[in-house]
């Protein structure tokens, strides 16, 4: 299944998207698409539902994130070998985990609003991979059975914040509206292999990155094993697994950042594409 949500902030309508690519409406059959119904019976229930007999949607307007409650932004940097080299960052041992605020989760085409003194705002597309079962020091052969699905992440950075500002990396990784989530969450059974999956990323028409998630560094199966031993993952939590080379910072010889006015297009294959415009400063973008 496609789920997805739709309508203005504070008042998102759960849906889904038909084998025509169609806007069905779920609200006749749950109240929201939530850590419930992302639970494996939550799920269950919701494929035993005939899309041809769900109300369309003819104008679903805003595409909000697909789905309400989201406890964790778990994010997992250089995880790809060849952007730990653009970056002049060693390939890590472990994976290296930080962590965006909630207020940094958008819908995939709200505005990219960059912070007051901006300068090195960035790019990067990864798979979003939504917990559905709670999971708890679970092994690598069971992690994906905690998985609800997956979801196109646009991890926006401010790499002067993330990396000369001192401190650790939040700082440059969780101002508002830097973490846009979705169209989709394309449920686990939709993708036979997380790690077969073409990613790419486009600023004002021009592809920036291109990759594929077989060449991660640590793997899906191996990223929610191993958060598992240090957290608990309850259902809607999410998971950005790290992005290909073709970020601004790494563009020889000169690094591009993102300025307003710019355009990014975001997608990965089977789970929809993402468009955000970028604007300067502007705290009604973020709040309405």
């Amino acid at each position: 299944m496609k789920l997805m949500r739709y309508g203005a902030k504070g008042s998102e309508r759960p849906g889904l998207i038909d084998s025509h690519g169609r806007v069905r409406s779920l609200s006749g059959v749950v109240a929201d698409i939530g850590p419930d119904e992302l639970s494996p019976t939550g799920l269950a229930s919701l494929r035993s539902v005939d899309p041809a007999t769900l109300p369309l949607v003819a104008q679903p307007g805003r595409i909000a994130p697909p789905w309400s409650w989201c406890g964790k932004f778990l994010c997992i940097g250089l995880n790809y070998a060849d952007h730990a080299a653009e970056s002049g960052m060693p390939v890590p041992k472990e994976p290296i985990l930080f962590m965006k605020p909630i207020s940094a989760r958008v819908g995939a085409n709200d505005a990219v609003v960059l912070p007051q003194g901006s300068v090195k705002g960035d790019w990067e597309v990864e798979l979003g991979v939504v917990i559905g079962a709670r999971a708890r020091y679970v092994s690598e052969d069971d992690a994906l059975n905690h998985v609800a699905g997956y979801c196109v992440v646009n991890d926006v950075s401010e790499r002067e914040y993330q990396l000369e500002r001192g401190g650790q990396w939040d700082k440059g990784k969780g101002c508002d509206t830097f973490g846009p989530v979705g169209p989709w969450l394309v449920t686990s059974d939709e993708i036979a292999d997380p790690q077969t999956l073409p990613m790419w990323l486009e600023v004002n028409g021009r592809r920036m990155q291109n990759g594929n998630t077989r060449t991660m560094v640590f793997g899906v199966r191996q990223l929610v094993s191993y958060l598992s031993r240090f957290m608990t993952l309850e259902p809607g939590d999410l998971i950005a697994t790290g992005t290909p080379p073709g970020v601004g910072m790494g563009l020889k010889p000169q690094p591009q950042f993102l300025k307003p006015g710019d355009t990014m297009r975001v997608g990965i294959e089977g789970l929809g594409v993402q468009q955000q415009a970028v604007h300067a400063w502007n705290p009604e973008l973020i709040d309405n």
